[in-house]
């Protein structure tokens, strides 16, 4: 076979594989909203579930075509450097030639086990100057305000109706105008607000469906020179407008979220991906970074679902930073884990987990369960308790820049997954995680009203993750870490399981006043077993603490609670929980009245 014909052939074998892939993945999200006008969900978890589970599955099938109908002989790195550039060749025109890239990374990664990673066999950086051109036409609607608020809001509504009918417009729109009075005041009016730019596609999550946009406004400002001059200076303020299903049929609008920090949070890596139709991704996250201009550009692939893309700009971004910086891998501050072995880059925001070769007792897992935790992490409802993790094969990193200390202690915990060269440790296998503070360090350096504020949220993590089927296992404070919003947040995932494969039980009386005293418990315990009683003492070691963790969450240690709460999941019940405090949502809805609040569902 001719090198041009061979290499011409691997190069559509593969994008063939990138539009059959990318054409399930649009019909996916295109299903978003109607199990959202439904209230379908449970098709909603299974559909993000499954959508995650389709990159996978393309990639297996191109590497199976490409093994069928390419000769061995053609499979060569030679080969593929030829395919390289017949693929740039046809992804040349396409608006979304960002994924197409990295998905011929992540075929050649298969087929060549992550070895030979270089930028004359892949795209280790993107083969193209700039981000495409797109489409003449904007992503985004926009509004003027010309006619007043409230014509501004009912039209934008209106534009963005479903197939079932608003519960109260005219409620909505009141509670709408109020908030932004609240937020912004006078700098809202007519004269300030040059335009309201809203996505066109709406953003699709659990059981929510958000509007995302932009408020840009003008105000004069007077430049003192020689001459007085006056220009403008536009300011942008983001916020996302959540839609709710009341589960009869009709919507209403939830919340209006104006605040950044806020807003970034609603796009945090604690949380499932979006349904989004994205025909142009490059488009979406430059209008999505323009409004959080500190989260990173792979933060932002990654929450509108192209998570594999992610990675590559993820691994980008990292060969910058070590170009730019100097500092040295370190191990990562806090308690040593008894699975993982956690390095950091002081300057980076992110974390390096690896798996040990060996578990010491109490641990009772092997490697292959603790990467099948990590992928059920992957593709569960994270309910902005779990962070999210990328996975890696063969990572190089320089060896000069890594501490004599944390060398030796891979060498000592985790030699099977290392090859150490002249100047390269080769991690065969690792995840990549956001960095955060350690619970247990957290609440040392904090007192009063931080101190109780961080109880709060760890018990509401802990309920949050139960409310979907998530049981940490391992419920210690070194397992948590907190945010730099305050939030706390579930990052050791070895001993999680489903909520619903537990047994949750009261201790028994003792039979006899020598029960008590004595080194064995006086009652059975099965493998799946969980004493809720216990968890005060096994948590806390500070009595005080515990007892304002007790005062706080009750209902954490009764086994009544959990029981109720497998009940309900068991039945099919899918738990509200929100990406904003509960303060946040407005009053005055009357399906939601009639509802006693949930406590495993708290923000």
């Amino acid at each position: 076979m001719e090198k041009q014909q061979a290499a011409k052939q691997i190069a559509d074998l593969v994008l063939t594989g990138f539009s059959h892939y990318r054409l399930r993945f649009s019909e996916i999200t295109l299903g978003a909203r109607r199990r959202f006008e439904r209230a379908a969900w449970g098709e909603v978890q299974r559909a993000s579930s499954g959508r995650i589970n389709l990159y996978d599955k393309a990639v297996a099938e191109v590497v199976a075509d490409l093994s069928q109908h390419v000769p061995d002989d053609c499979l060569s790195l030679a080969m593929w450097r030829h395919a390289k550039q017949a693929y740039h060749q046809l992804i040349v025109s396409r608006t979304d030639y960002e994924l197409a890239e990295t998905f011929f990374n992540s075929i050649f990664c298969r087929v060549f086990r992550h070895h030979a990673i270089s930028e004359d066999n892949l795209f280790v950086q993107s083969s193209f100057p700039a981000p495409p051109l797109g489409s003449q036409q904007p992503i985004y609607n926009r509004y003027q305000p010309q006619q007043g608020l409230v014509a501004l809001i009912k039209q934008i509504l209106m534009d963005y109706a479903f197939a079932i009918p608003y519960e109260n417009l005219r409620r909505d729109i009141s509670q709408i105008i109020y908030c932004i009075k609240q937020e912004m005041g006078e700098a809202f009016s007519n004269e300030t607000v040059s335009h309201v730019d809203i996505i066109k596609s709406v953003f699709y999550r659990n059981k929510a469906a958000y509007l995302v946009g932009r408020i840009v406004t003008e105000n004069i400002v007077t430049e003192k020179t020689i001459t007085e001059e006056t220009a403008t200076e536009k300011q942008v303020k983001p916020f996302v407008l959540p839609l709710l299903n009341n589960d009869q049929r009709a919507v209403y609008v939830d919340t209006l979220i104006m605040d950044p920090d806020e807003v970034s949070v609603i796009f945090s890596f604690t949380r499932s991906y979006f349904m989004v139709l994205a025909p142009i991704p490059s488009e979406y996250v430059q209008f999505l970074q323009e409004l959080l201009p500190w989260k990173q550009r792979y933060e932002l692939y990654i929450s509108i679902g192209f998570y594999k893309h992610g990675k590559t700009e993820f691994y980008r971004d990292f060969l910058s930073h070590l170009a730019a910086t100097d500092d040295q891998f370190i191990i990562a501050p806090g308690v040593k884990g008894m699975v993982m072995t956690v390095f950091t880059l002081p300057s980076s925001q992110t974390v390096f987990k690896v798996i040990k070769d060996y578990f010491d007792p109490p641990k009772e897992v092997n490697k292959a369960l603790v990467k099948d935790k990590y992928h059920l992490v992957k593709v569960h409802d994270r309910v902005g308790r779990m962070a999210d993790t990328q996975e890696f094969s063969h990572f190089a990193f320089p060896k000069q820049r890594f501490a004599p200390e944390l060398l030796t202690e891979l060498q000592k915990v985790a030699q099977s997954n290392i090859t150490i060269t002249d100047d390269q440790v080769i991690v065969h296998h690792l995840y990549t995680e956001r960095k955060m503070t350690p619970l247990n360090l957290y609440i040392k350096e904090v007192r009063g009203k931080k101190l109780e504020a961080v109880l709060d949220e760890y018990g509401n993590a802990i309920k949050q993750l139960a409310a979907a089927n998530i049981f940490p296992g391992d419920m210690l404070l070194k397992n948590f870490g907190v945010t730099r919003h305050g939030r706390v947040v579930f990052y050791d995932y070895d001993e999680i399981c489903y909520l619903t494969e537990c047994r949750f039980r009261k201790i028994p009386p003792p039979r006899f006043p020598e029960d008590e005293l004595a080194a064995e418990p006086w009652y059975s315990v099965a493998p799946n077993d969980v004493f809720p009683e216990e968890f005060g003492v096994f948590l806390f070691a500070d009595p005080k603490i515990r007892q304002q963790f007790t005062r706080l969450h009750p209902e954490l240690f009764d086994a009544d609670y959990w029981q109720e709460l497998q009940g309900l999941i068991e039945h099919g019940q899918v738990m509200d929980v929100y990406p904003y405090r509960r303060m946040k949502r407005f009053k005055q809805h009357p399906t939601r009245q009639k509802k006693k609040p949930s406590k495993t569902a708290m923000n």
